[in-house]
């Protein structure tokens, strides 16, 4: 990376369980230089400024250490649900597995949201319905989940600690009435603007979920129809 420009973050070596403390994270993380173009928002390049923060969820090794995943302590919430950031607000929304990345989202996790939207054109001059047009955007990225639930309101996921190892692992709960209906309840933080958009396409459209880490490239073509699908 001779000629690339880095910035030294924290990148997590050994897997962390949620709710440890900056102190205790300390050995499970290494400084490395990453490529400016690879980093992700709210990257960590000092632990004293988490001050006295926790981590809200598990983190893996290999992800960069975020701000954004690290709360205060009276206000972690357990593995099954993380603290919304101030200034932001919650919306949840019902949605199939195949719009949530398989079912795989938990809470804590980033996610890229996709917006679709069909429009019937215009009629002509001959009174006849013109053309649908219909077009998908990545329209958001890194979006906070802060709850992943089953249909019935159960956590997708929850938490089980290993004591003899220190590492947190994600298991799916067992309700006989989970998934009831086949659709997941996943709760996303965003500001007011944006959320209105999410709302709008989740009314007269469809959205999509995909699992996007902090480390994940945000490149799009600006939105997909018909006339730049094959481009």
């Amino acid at each position: 990376m001779a000629s690339t420009e880095t910035e030294n973050v924290y990148i997590v070596q050994k897997a962390i369980p949620a709710g440890a403390s900056t102190d205790a994270i300390a050995s499970s993380v290494t400084r490395r230089a990453v490529p400016k173009l690879a980093l992700a928002e709210n990257n960590v390049t000092d632990l004293a400024s988490l001050g006295s923060k926790v981590t809200a969820v598990a983190l893996m090794p290999g992800e960069q250490l975020l701000s954004s995943r690290m709360v205060e302590e009276n206000a972690f919430l357990g593995p099954s649900r993380v603290q919304v950031p101030s200034g932001l607000q919650e919306l949840t929304l019902k949605l199939p597995i195949e719009r949530v990345a398989g079912g795989a989202l938990k809470a804590g996790d980033t996610v890229g949201v996709f917006l679709s939207l069909e429009e019937a054109a215009a009629a002509g001059a001959d009174g006849q319905a013109g053309t649908k047009s219909s077009k998908t955007q990545l329209t958001f990225h890194k979006v906070l989940v802060t709850a992943a639930q089953f249909s019935d309101g159960a956590a997708t996921q929850t938490g089980t600690s290993d004591s003899g190892s220190g590492t947190s692992q994600a298991s799916s709960t067992s309700s006989s009435k989970a998934q009831t209906d086949g659709t997941y309840l996943i709760t996303l933080a965003r500001n007011s603007a944006d959320a209105e958009r999410i709302v709008f396409a989740a009314e007269f459209g469809k959205v999509y979920l995909s699992r996007e880490p902090g480390d994940a490239l945000e490149t799009s073509a600006g939105f997909v129809d018909t006339s730049r699908l094959f481009r």
